[in-house]
């Protein structure tokens, strides 16, 4: 596997990088142990500090390190811009909040009482050297909602990042430092994906997260498992859109198509599957049918463009194999963009709306990443339901009714790790964000996210 910026919109090797030696990986280890000895004795208010000072030089960097981000993965300019401030606020979110999120607990005296104790308590320690394997799709994000609760926790924390963003995964080693985290805090491992089980097995390395595909969050499990490792997964989705007839159908469809196409289609929470109730099904067809084909498809870097290229060539050969395999078995293309001539080489995909979904096609159990949507018919309520349920993933959902039974109903049976009504899915620092089944276990952000590399330790006194 080779690590190198290859510009998706050209398909040219900027600059690659060697893997890092045994030796230079065992040197990150050790530095990393080192630094956490001593940075988890730390207060909050210090680690406050340089997390908001982190917050600081990153929103300074906006614009240098958007441009890293486009160039090296291919999202529009204007949302790796709107990454890295979501970034920024979310440190700043956990440098204020982890004194309250992390604060001993303590049980009712009665409770105390009965378990024999003077006094008893619960207090948060932080784990150790976390092991952080992230995707490309949202290169800084993800990482920045795994660090900043883990620096503030306490742990430290070692990012071996996806091979088609190394420039983005060095960044954030240099962003910690230069906030003024102590070296061994956050330190990047530029390695290929088969040395990840030997880091994962050291057992200097405490836990594990991942975000990525459900083939890889499996290798890590099994590591993970047979080492007796604490793990969060974030995998794939396929997420459900649902239009029942009391929504906004005009609203629900220019949501929709944002929904599909946020960062060219690659993203876990992006609504892939719209099952629309048959009472409103051709309204709301035509609309985001429409709103689909009048999309801008360009150079990401220009202001105005909406939909760039997928960020590697597999990428696009998988997704063009599932829309293949759909149209084999009778799937109708309600919309097909054209992509612009004069555009290079890159890995263009045209944003594309499917119909006549059959549960033999592939696309209709597996993940499109990309900006491919497709459409089902609902009879009712629990037809709807049950086409949003018949998916092995289970991250987020949408759906837009505004009757309350309806509501109560999704919220009760989608078999999601979120349900967003009346809008799409979004993380926020404040919420939870996880799946279930085939997407993953765990949870990030929130207090929830935090408390997950912690050590939960009961504090008992006679």
């Amino acid at each position: 596997m080779v690590i190198a910026t290859v510009n998706p919109a050209t398909g040219q090797t900027l600059r690659t990088f060697e893997p890092y030696t045994p030796a230079a990986v065992e040197q990150r280890l050790a530095r990393a142990v080192q630094t956490f000895a001593q940075y988890r004795l730390t207060d909050f208010g210090r680690r406050a500090q340089l997390m908001h000072r982190a917050a600081e030089l990153l929103d300074a960097d906006q614009e240098t390190v958007a441009r890293l981000m486009t160039t090296e993965m291919g999202k529009p300019l204007t949302a790796a811009r709107a990454e890295a401030a979501k970034c920024a606020k979310a440190m700043r979110w956990y440098a204020d909040r982890a004194p309250a999120l992390l604060a001993d607990e303590h049980p009712a005296a009665a409770d105390v009482a009965d378990a024999g104790a003077s006094r008893a308590w619960v207090r948060y320690r932080p784990l150790g050297v976390v092991l952080a394997v992230m995707p490309w799709n949202f290169p800084l994000w993800q990482c920045v909602r795994f660090a900043a609760p883990a620096l503030m926790a306490g742990n430290v924390g070692l990012l071996k990042h996806a091979s088609n963003v190394p420039q983005t995964a060095l960044y954030l080693e240099d962003l910690f430092r230069g906030a003024g985290f102590p070296d061994g805090c956050f330190q990047t491992l530029l390695i290929e994906s088969r040395a990840v089980e030997g880091v994962l097995r050291d057992p200097r390395v405490a836990a594990a997260t991942l975000t990525g595909s459900e083939g890889a969050g499996r290798a890590v499990a099994a590591v993970a498992g047979d080492e007796v490792k604490k793990t969060v997964l974030e995998l794939g989705g396929s997420d459900a859109f649902v239009v029942l007839p009391s929504a906004d159908v005009a609203a629900a469809a220019r949501t929709a198509v944002t929904a599909r196409v946020q960062n060219n289609g690659q993203s876990c929470i992006a609504a892939k599957r719209f099952i629309v109730h048959e009472q409103v099904y051709e309204e709301f067809r035509a609309a985001f049918v429409g709103a689909m084909a009048a999309l801008r498809i360009g150079d990401p870097m220009d202001e105005a463009t909406q939909v760039g290229p997928l960020a590697t060539q597999q990428g696009r050969e998988e997704l063009g194999e599932l829309v293949a395999d759909a149209l084999a078995l009778g799937a109708r293309v309600e919309c097909e963009l054209d992509v612009p001539g004069g555009l290079g080489d890159g890995w263009w995909y045209p944003p594309t709306v499917l119909s006549g979904i059959e549960p033999a096609m592939r696309i209709h159990h597996e993940e499109a990443f990309g900006p491919v949507a497709t459409l089902y018919r609902a009879t009712d309520l629990d037809h709807a339901l049950e086409l949003a349920n018949d998916t092995p993933f289970g991250l987020s959902s949408n759906v837009w009714t505004t009757e309350e039974t309806e509501q109560e109903r999704f919220v009760r049976d989608i078999q999601a790790g979120g349900v967003f009504f009346n809008g799409m899915t979004a993380s926020h620092p404040a919420l939870p964000f996880g799946g279930v089944r085939r997407s993953g276990y765990g949870r990030e952000l929130s207090g929830h996210g935090i408390r997950e590399f912690c050590n939960v330790t009961t504090v008992w006194e006679a």
